[in-house]
């Protein structure tokens, strides 16, 4: 993974990102169909009207790398929503895991993230300190949007994908920029929820909110409605939540495209949910590490054969704001301590 650190005006950040894929002459594959261009194009104007810093820094990297900023915004605006999701090669396609749990006191989330092994190479942990913004940890497989994170308030952020249905797929942000849009702008769960219930979402998607408030939700977001699953509570009263690749509450089930089983999406899901309802443990951080990598169960082990694997996997500790990342399958990656974030916390640079 790269480890870049953006700071500053949104435009002067696009801008630095700009001249990194400037000097390493890198080529963007963009390849977009009709339906493509014009939901991408509508979904921009929205992403310029409620989320402009944004839009300010797709467009630093635009004037830099001189690429049309309308069809590049277009293009980054299908991400994790419409671009071949029907393709069996497609990198669309996630077979991510992300769940959230208490210990003892303390609130933790872990995700694997599940994508085809080429991207490994080209994905990011952002630290992310704007003007007028949180400051963030942000880990993508993209750039400028991402899969998940956490803020110095001690928010933090994850998107799961759900197929879509076509017929249900509007302009509005994708699962990536719901991500980023409430790592930077949200203090606590219930203004992410808010967000979520008043940003216009374009697909399918889970997000999973956890906070040092000890709250943590999944809202199983879709353009036509949300719902908010709450979380359960394991032999010992503590709680813990789960998202794969699925919608899991009946309410949302007549949303989902899929079988249920994209890389496994339902056997993913009753191995963390077996692991953190029942099984004893004496440290969190530990714990989390034993689930993610297949300690309890299926999780990480895809077949070779699949061109399939976790390219990375991530743990934090959340109200103390430890920040753990291995980058690679966790069966043979081990976790290591990002302390960027917490760093600077302590320097003051917030």
């Amino acid at each position: 993974m790269y480890h870049p650190r953006l700071k500053g005006r949104h435009y002067e950040m696009g801008k630095k990102m700009g001249n990194v894929f400037k000097k390493y002459n890198i080529k963007f594959p963009i390849n977009l169909d009709s339906f493509q261009i014009e939901f991408g194009k509508e979904s921009g104007k929205l992403l310029k009207q409620y989320f402009p810093e944004a839009a300010a820094e797709i467009k630093g990297i635009t004037d830099v790398i001189d690429y049309n900023n309308e069809l590049f915004t277009a293009w980054i605006m299908c991400m994790g929503c419409c671009l071949d999701i029907d393709d069996g090669n497609s990198v669309e396609v996630k077979g991510c895991t992300a769940f959230s749990f208490m210990y003892n006191g303390d609130i933790y989330y872990a995700r694997n993230s599940d994508l085809p092994p080429f991207l490994r190479k080209i994905s990011k942990s952002i630290y992310y300190r704007p003007e007028n913004g949180n400051e963030f940890i942000m880990n993508t497989s993209s750039f400028i949007n991402g899969e998940e994170g956490i803020n110095n308030h001690g928010l933090a952020v994850a998107m799961t994908f759900v197929k879509p249905k076509l017929d249900e797929i509007k302009p509005g942000f994708n699962s990536v920029f719901l991500v980023r849009y409430i790592l930077e702008k949200c203090k606590t769960i219930d203004e992410g929820i808010d967000v979520l219930k008043r940003l216009p979402i374009a697909s399918s998607c889970n997000i999973l909110l956890a906070d040092r408030n000890e709250k943590m939700v999944v809202v199983e977001s879709n353009p036509l409605e949300l719902n908010i699953r709450y979380p359960e509570k394991n032999k010992d009263g503590e709680s813990f939540i789960i998202t794969v690749n699925h919608f899991t509450s009946r309410k949302m089930r007549k949303h989902n495209a899929s079988n249920y089983n994209i890389y496994r999406s339902e056997t993913r899901y009753k191995t963390a949910y077996n692991a953190l309802r029942d099984m004893d443990y004496i440290d969190g951080v530990k714990h989390a590490k034993n689930i993610l990598s297949g300690e309890y169960g299926f999780m990480c082990q895809y077949d070779k054969k699949l061109d399939f694997d976790t390219i990375w996997s991530s743990i934090f500790d959340i109200k103390n704001l430890n920040i753990y990342i291995a980058e690679g399958n966790p069966l043979r990656a081990k976790f290591k301590e990002d302390k960027r974030l917490l760093k600077d916390i302590k320097n003051g640079a917030a």
